[in-house]
């Protein structure tokens, strides 16, 4: 991996002393958000988690190499690129062999991060079983993925579009812990809550970190979820926006969309719907689930 690893001088001084380091997705740059409050909410993020005193480690694929950590200026030159691939776990080894540039998803991500020895990676929300996947068979890679990878994902739950009793099924089937943060049910992305419940919960950064550190003395183990729910100040209820999805999933059918390209698709909508108030939520869960990581990341360092 050395060979298709370019690992960003901050990040590498960071792992070297065992310091607190944070995985960030990049295609909330690419396929998340418009120009230029991709680029602003990415800065944002890296910011907020510098301040907790952990590293961020943003991971996107440039001229043929995994960057684990971009300057600004590579934030921007993702930001503004054309034709940009959505690498997944399918995806990523296609992009790098070829010289395309990528941004990645959870699944790639984790992946990444993994292979760069870092252990705590923020998002916004996670994918899952879709709607009507009886019929399509649409489950997102990053089910599988934290089945598989010992990365911990701080995330505001799956994002709301899916079906959430169908994916945390999947999940505890994979076998992989769902821990609720302060909270007792499940959050759906915008909403703090969904109808479910957490399967676990737990209250503070240590007691999370301590929950990595004993899952990591199992041989195989995977991923854990923390289930970090939206700030109360900036969501939107289900009730309000179960319309939304419902009515942007329906225009997603009818054109026949599908694969890749529903999620962009949906939030896209979803944000004409709202009036520009789902992205809000989003950004302000984004940064919300990356000061949160860093945290964790901080605890699992001192307890090493």
């Amino acid at each position: 991996m050395t060979d298709i690893l370019k690992i960003a001088p901050e990040v590498s001084a960071a792992l070297e002393k065992d310091g607190a380091v944070v995985a960030l997705e990049s295609t909330i740059v690419t396929h998340g958000m418009p120009w230029p409050r991709n680029v602003e909410t990415a800065l944002q993020v890296e910011a907020d988690i510098r301040e907790q005193g952990a590293v961020p480690a943003t991971i996107a694929v440039l001229d043929g190499a995994i960057h684990i950590g971009l300057s600004n200026g590579e934030l921007e030159r993702l930001a503004k690129a054309d034709h940009v691939m959505k690498c997944s776990r399918a995806d990523i080894a296609f992009a790098v062999a070829t010289g395309q540039p990528g941004s990645t998803t959870v699944a790639a991500t984790m992946m990444a991060a993994h292979a760069a020895g870092i252990s705590v990676f923020a998002t916004g929300g996670i994918g899952g079983v879709h709607r009507g996947a009886q019929d399509s068979f649409d489950i997102s890679a990053d089910l599988d993925e934290l089945a598989r990878t010992p990365v911990c994902v701080v995330a505001a739950g799956a994002k709301a579009l899916l079906d959430l009793p169908k994916t945390l099924e999947v999940l505890e089937t994979r076998g992989v812990p769902v821990v609720g943060y302060q909270t007792d049910r499940f959050p759906a992305f915008w909403s703090r809550e969904s109808s479910l419940p957490a399967p676990y919960r737990l209250d503070t950064p240590a007691e999370i970190a301590r929950l990595l550190r004993t899952r990591r003395l199992f041989g195989d183990h995977g991923g854990v979820l923390v289930a970090n729910p939206v700030p109360k100040e900036a969501e939107i209820p289900s009730s309000e926006m179960e319309g939304c999805i419902d009515a942007a999933l329906e225009q997603a059918a009818k054109r026949a969309i599908s694969g890749k390209d529903v999620t962009p698709f949906v939030l896209s909508l979803i944000y004409d719907l709202t009036n520009g108030r789902s992205l809000a939520t989003n950004i302000a869960l984004v940064r919300n689930n990356a000061r949160l990581a860093a945290r964790i990341a901080l605890e699992t360092c001192s307890e090493r």
